[in-house]
């Protein structure tokens, strides 16, 4: 296996702690006194020794908020304390939400940076794993029955692919909502220069909203938010499929097992896919989430605060939550086992009926209707089917189709490498 950089559910929980946010707070208002010492407007020397001041302790927070009963005065209150006659830089022409809305974003913007580095992590082990199983075949299923001959490798392939673009749809609304705003009031920047919020945003990589009307609109959010859901949903697209080939009747794959590990209190044969199962019940938590991210987009008028006590759940959540089932899932790829014999046992199943379309196209090759050909090979395959027989010697047996093949031509349609004669095209397109 390639090294794969490992990042913990720590790192990205601290982005979302209390702690954090306030920090978040205080650099935006930082950046914002910076702003207008570029602008021109304060002193650079009260301003160097605000940011030596500047301080906050939640403690104090949570107390002065029990008075005044809003959290960004409470914050700014107890910043003030600290740098004494400086508190007169601070806030200067903002409105709440010109903090909360650009630390929001900050905030997104360093989780983000997680999530792009799992889902790289993930691509990568899912690149490996398809070069490894690239010629390993197994079956092809379609309503979740035999198809035809395909191989695991093509199947990774098809994860990498869906899960790359799920990468470069969340890159997309990331770079969207990489936006900030200091426009004051209703978004008018009534009391504050255009320029202040445009310094302020390059400062902290940021660009400026092209509009805010107090508040940076709730479709930006809305919008990552779905890529979260995409993620989660795709991932539980590949967990259901991994729950499914681990059934005791398919068995051809299992989620590693450790050697002290139980799988039922009652039942000690056991061994359940209880960590892709595990990845399903999360995929549908963010997905809720991000329909009340969509609910959040109707405010009444220029603002309310409707979005605020759900944001405060649904975005810490879904970004914990999205990095953990990427790393799950790609402890998942790393420990899986793969029974490559049960795969090729599964392709071969009532004497491979699997191979009824290569018969069909050679008797009409041969001179059959499709219509007479298709009712010739029905009949052998159902045969083997319900009988429990074999497919080819049905085949073997029948004179309508020993009139047109003989016995080696029968033999060779049964070959499995012509199933496989374009698989390196297809892995050329996905990893081109």
């Amino acid at each position: 296996m390639p090294m794969i950089e490992r990042y913990s559910r720590e790192e990205i929980s601290k982005i979302w702690t209390l702690q954090s946010k306030f920090n978040y707070y205080l650099a935006v208002e930082l950046a914002v006194c910076d702003a207008y010492v570029e602008h021109g407007d304060f002193p650079k020397e009260d301003i160097s020794n605000l940011k030596k001041l500047a301080k906050f302790d939640l403690s104090r927070i949570d107390e002065i908020e029990k008075e005044v009963r809003h959290d960004v005065i409470a914050f700014l209150t107890n910043v003030n304390e600290n740098v004494g006659e400086y508190a007169k830089y601070i806030h200067v022409g903002m409105t709440s939400s010109d903090v909360i809305d650009t630390a929001f974003s900050l905030q997104i913007q360093d989780s983000g940076k997680i999530i792009k580095n799992d889902i790289n992590d993930v691509l990568k082990t899912l690149k490996y794993l398809a070069q490894k199983y690239k010629d390993t075949i197994c079956i092809g299923r379609s309503h979740g029955i035999h198809a035809e001959i395909m191989t695991f490798g093509v199947k990774l392939c098809n994860w990498f692919d869906i899960l790359r673009r799920q990468k470069e749809n969340f890159e997309q609304a990331l770079e969207q909502i990489r936006v900030g705003q200091v426009s004051g009031p209703v978004g008018t920047y009534s009391n504050i220069s255009p320029e202040i919020e445009e310094i302020t945003c390059k400062n902290l990589n940021l660009k400026p909203a092209a509009i805010s009307t107090q508040i940076i609109a709730r479709d930006y959010h809305a919008h990552i938010m779905q890529s979260l859901a995409l993620i989660a949903s795709v991932i539980e697209q590949f967990a259901t499929e991994i729950r499914h080939l681990q059934r005791t009747e398919v068995l051809e794959v299992e989620e590693g097992f450790g050697k002290n590990q139980k799988g039922s209190s009652a039942m000690p044969h056991k061994k359940n896919p209880v960590l892709s199962e595990n990845l399903c019940g999360l995929a549908r938590v963010v997905r809720a989430n991000s329909l009340a991210a969509m609910e959040n987009i109707s405010l009444w008028h220029e603002r309310d605060i409707s979005h605020s006590s759900a944001e405060r759940i649904i975005f810490p959540d879904s970004f914990i939550l999205v990095d953990f089932m990427l790393s799950r899932f790609n402890n998942i790829l790393q420990n899986l086992v793969v029974h490559e014999d049960n795969m090729l046992d599964n392709s071969e199943k009532f004497g491979g009926i699997v191979f009824s379309q290569k018969v069909l196209l050679e008797l009409i090759e041969k001179g059959f209707t499709r219509e007479e050909a298709y009712l010739i090979v029905q009949r052998n395959a159902l045969d083997a089917f319900e009988n429990k027989g074999s497919f080819i010697e049905n085949l073997y047996k029948d004179s309508d189709i020993t009139s047109k093949l003989s016995k080696e031509e029968i033999k060779e349609i049964f070959n499995k490498e012509y199933y496989l004669k374009n698989i390196s095209k297809i892995y050329s397109k996905v990893f081109k």
